[in-house]
């Protein structure tokens, strides 16, 4: 059994692999919370995602009040009330209903220059002690499709250009109604910012996603499939449905 077998874990259905997510979550959590009195914390927002954050919300042994949240990537040039900005997803899902001690998301609305360098320094204030993310129908990694992903990224922060796979994949999982209304840009933390954190906890569901994880798992280290990055990563923790890693 290689290193990597540790790793990863199938579950029947989504709602058990998110919920077996948010439980290796929340005990690294409390165990992280006897050493530590901050904790920061790096969330996806995504339909993936949210069996792991229900589980999270409904938490009574974490900390939160000790505990500061951010998001890793942002549209840009949707209304500031829009429903499907991932501020706002993460908000209805878990930051309205814990008491985080400070919540930092990604603003698009104002000067994006001003905003990559004020968001950058928030990330690279201290250490990212924990990172909930998943993996996109081509391999992305937040919003860094193969075009844009860059394993040695000098950057924290980064305005991308988002592919045609990616858009797509936001009308799949019924963000948008057609391709049209989904933003072509947007905001997001480079590679290399997301996995200086210190434990990664993966989530990746659905049978759309059978390949990207595939490639993830038994493909070549290679940024036209970026999430085969994670497996570089020494505490990386996969939870997949059977419908995205068959057996």
């Amino acid at each position: 059994m290689s290193e990597l077998d540790n790793q990863i874990h199938v579950f029947s259905s989504a709602k058990e692999a998110g919920e077996a997510a948010g439980k290796a979550v929340e005990q690294h959590l409390v165990h992280l919370q006897q050493e530590k009195k901050s904790i920061r914390m790096i969330f996806a927002a995504a339909p993936s995602q949210q069996y792991l954050l229900a589980y999270l919300a409904n938490s009574k042994r974490i900390k939160w009040e000790e505990i500061t949240a951010f998001n890793m990537d942002e549209y840009v040039g949707l209304q500031k009330d829009a429903s499907q900005l991932f501020s706002k997803f993460l908000d209805d899902h878990l930051f309205s209903k814990v008491n985080l001690q400070q919540v930092h998301t990604i603003g698009t609305q104002d000067a994006i220059d001003e905003e990559i360098v004020r968001y950058a320094a928030l990330i690279n204030e201290d250490i990212i002690d924990v990172v909930c993310l998943g993996i996109g129908e081509n391999g992305h990694l937040a919003f860094n499709d193969p075009p844009v992903a860059d394993f040695e990224d000098s950057e924290t922060v980064k305005l991308v250009e988002l592919d045609l796979v990616c858009r797509q994949q936001q009308v799949n999982d019924k963000c948008f109604a057609e391709i049209a209304d989904v933003p072509k840009t947007a905001l997001t933390l480079s590679i290399p910012a997301l996995l200086r954190g210190e434990a990664l906890f993966c989530v990746v569901v659905g049978k759309h996603k059978a390949e990207a994880v595939n490639q993830a798992i038994y493909g070549p280290i290679d940024s036209q499939w970026p999430a085969t990055i994670l497996r570089k990563h020494d505490h990386c923790q996969y939870y997949f449905d059977t419908l995205a890693f068959p057996s």
